[in-house]
């Protein structure tokens, strides 16, 4: 498997301390309208990747949407996805996500398998990936489709381990989700746990609704928030998500 331009850019911001902002877009919630202001915010207030897909992929929007995307903005298109039939080779890449906070082996290794080929002829450049599900006060869509329990919420080490034993299996990036709708945010105890658990990027989502909570993320050692149900609900919010990524990587640049 080649070693892809995306990751290694990723790699290289967190080798310098950069955060990054993805905005994750769920083609079940977004239409075309709301994909358009998504958008030209973004070109106000940079984004630097935007995540596509859902747990419950119910509609047949996710081609139109990616291509709406790609055909408006240079920002880097990365799938991500709960199922095989979830690929699309107008992406520019994919979270290709092992859930390893579960023992469904279909999530571990099955839908891969199914993948694979259909991967090897297309174009998307493939980040393997740790997902770990965390819990955040309510049982989310991913957890029921997954059929897995979701890591304690107070128990940083078993995440720590969890992310180590995935690193060590070869996953480039780990991320820690506490899935859509999410009461709270990951604890930030847990992402520090598995910040200096592991070397590789490190990717943040789920509940993460106000500056406060982004900044706690940031602090304690997240590579890569993502923003998604707030911005569905609440477009402008990705405003102030950037200026809070953006700000972070000035005071980072002063210091130093």
């Amino acid at each position: 498997m080649r070693l892809t331009s995306l990751y290694d850019a990723l790699s290289k911001r967190r080798t310098h301390g950069q955060k990054s902002l993805a905005v994750l877009l769920d083609p079940d919630n977004v239409d075309e309208a709301s994909c358009q202001q998504i958008l030209e915010l973004s070109e106000q207030h940079p984004v630097d990747y935007f995540f596509v897909g859902g747990s419950l992929v119910m509609n047949s929007r996710q081609a139109a949407l990616i291509r709406f995307i790609k055909s408006r903005s240079a920002v880097p298109v990365l799938l991500f996805p709960s199922h095989s039939l979830h690929l699309d080779d107008q992406a520019d890449g994919i979270l290709l996500l092992s859930l390893i906070s579960g023992r469904n082996p279909d999530f571990l290794i099955g839908q891969h398998v199914i993948a694979a080929p259909l991967l090897r002829q297309s174009n998307l450049q493939i980040l393997p990936t740790g997902y770990m599900l965390v819990d955040t006060g309510r049982q989310t869509t991913a957890s029921y489709i997954s059929g897995t329990t979701p890591l304690p919420y107070d128990k940083p080490g078993i995440a720590a381990c969890t992310a180590m034993a995935g690193e060590q299996l070869g996953l480039r990036l780990m991320y820690l989700d506490g899935g859509s709708g999410a009461l709270y945010p990951v604890a930030p105890a847990m992402i520090r746990a598995v910040r200096q658990a592991v070397e590789v990027p490190l990717i943040v989502g789920g509940g993460i609704n106000t500056i406060e909570k982004a900044q706690a993320a940031l602090q304690a050692g997240a590579d890569v928030i993502v923003v998604g149900n707030q911005i569905e609900k609440e477009p402008t919010f990705l405003a102030d998500m950037a200026r809070t990524v953006h700000q972070f990587n000035q005071s980072r640049i002063l210091t130093e």
